[in-house]
């Protein structure tokens, strides 16, 4: 009996503590998925600080600037073989409506962008004008790993603003050129001769409708072939005005043939009042005032027919012209007629000023309004705008030479540097009154 108590005493022993181990292993197995956990709840990055939000100044009411301090974990540069602890900020925002309550699941907080790491502020640009708006940041690694919240202080009101101070320079320029030309009419109204300079071109239309006269041979004027809409068209009728009263005076034949309906009707009223005007209704004949067609070479076929069989004395061009001005001009060239040419269109001024005797260049063409009629606006508005070339080129001049100097100093921060900064960046760019 008493062997077998004493043999049995160690395999009790080995059986309980066997029993004991089982337990052991699972609490030891749940404590290190509670450390697990703990240590996942830990890993998150930390939030964000300082979140604030302003109204964006300078736009219509359209946006709000949210700034805020980076989050601890997101550095600016990682150790090789880990990764950012911070990928990017996702920026909430919540409309803040006073005749609701708080709880109503219409003012939750919406995602409205991101930012990556290492930024500090993010523009919403889609806001509604004077509404009220309150903010949210979040740090992200990835979806599982976000950090707390972290909301602005107040809430923003997206106002609008009627000045934008960054173009104050274009409202001076503005100021100095409608200035100019309101002081240069006053001037013309209260008496002062305002000089302009001749312009050869519109000097030598007396020159040309007088030769047809004496040759007993027809004036043929074409105003380009585009419609009343375009400039260039209008300030040709212009001329046709200047050109239609010497006629009359001279009793020279005037032939106008359009590729525009809406041009003949305007031609024919322009030449009918010059007529009125010269004293001599009766020689007015609205047929010499025509349309042909609107298809550009089918009514360069038809004009250059015209001055071939009519060979007329003068040919005016004044207007809108593509490829046909080369047409043209060499046909009225061939025929021996004096031409008188004006356009605004760069590529075809070379072709008017190789083949005909006066050209009217650009501006020159755009001034024959005031130049030919004498009237007091129109020569002060001309006066005004001249103003504003001197301002534009003096502007040209100095950008030019203060970038010369700059760059010859060869020194970053030198005075010439800092001026040429200020043309471009402030008075030509959008950064505002003063640096």
């Amino acid at each position: 009996m008493t062997d077998r108590v004493s043999w049995n005493l160690p395999v009790l022993a080995i059986v309980i503590a066997l029993a004991g181990l089982v337990p052991q292993s699972a609490r030891a197995e749940s404590k290190a998925e509670s450390e697990s956990a703990n240590t996942e709840s830990t890993d998150s990055p930390r939030p964000p600080k300082g979140v604030t939000a302003i109204d964006r100044p300078d736009d219509a009411g359209d946006g709000i600037i949210v700034t805020w301090t980076l989050s601890s974990d997101d550095l600016k540069t990682v150790a090789d073989g880990t990764t950012r602890k911070v990928v990017r900020y996702e920026i909430f925002r919540k409309t803040i409506q006073p005749d609701k309550k708080d709880d109503d699941k219409k003012d939750e907080f919406e995602p409205v962008g991101e930012a990556t790491f290492q930024k500090t502020s993010f523009v919403d640009p889609d806001c509604e004008r004077n509404a009220t708006y309150l903010y949210q940041v979040v740090a992200v690694e990835h979806e599982d790993s976000r950090s707390e919240s972290v909301q602005a202080a107040v809430p923003v009101t997206a106002i609008l603003q009627y000045w934008d101070t960054r173009r104050t320079w274009f409202l001076v320029m503005l100021v100095l050129v409608c200035g100019s030309v309101i002081l240069f009419i006053q001037l013309a109204r209260g008496g002062m001769e305002l000089k302009v300079r001749k312009i050869a071109g519109l000097e030598a239309v007396e020159e040309a409708v007088g030769r047809a006269t004496e040759m007993g041979r027809s004036c043929l004027f074409i105003p380009g072939i585009l419609d009343i809409n375009d400039m260039q068209t209008v300030a040709g009728i212009t001329v046709l005005s200047r050109v239609a009263a010497l006629a009359a005076e001279y009793d020279a034949m005037l032939e106008v043939p359009t590729s525009r309906s809406l041009v003949m009707t305007t031609a024919r009223e322009t030449v009918q009042a010059a007529f009125l005007g010269a004293g001599r209704p009766d020689a007015y004949n609205e047929d010499n005032i025509y349309y042909l067609t609107d298809e550009q070479f089918g009514y360069v076929a038809g004009v250059t027919g015209t001055m071939v069989r009519d060979k007329p004395a003068a040919c005016f061009y004044m207007g809108a012209f593509f490829a046909e001005s080369l047409i043209l001009a060499e046909t009225g060239n061939a025929i021996g007629a004096i031409q008188i040419a004006g356009t605004a269109m760069p590529s075809q001024l070379p072709f008017f000023v190789a083949a005909c005797d006066y050209t009217l260049i650009g501006e020159e063409f755009f001034a024959a309004s005031a130049y030919l009629s004498g009237e007091q606006h129109q020569l002060g508005s001309l006066k005004g705008q001249d103003v504003g070339k001197v301002i534009g080129g003096l502007l040209i001049v100095v950008g030019c030479l203060v970038a010369t100097v700059a760059s010859l100093a060869n020194v970053d921060d030198t005075l010439m540097h800092s001026v040429a900064s200020f043309l471009t960046d402030n008075v030509l760019g959008n950064k505002g009154f003063l640096p």
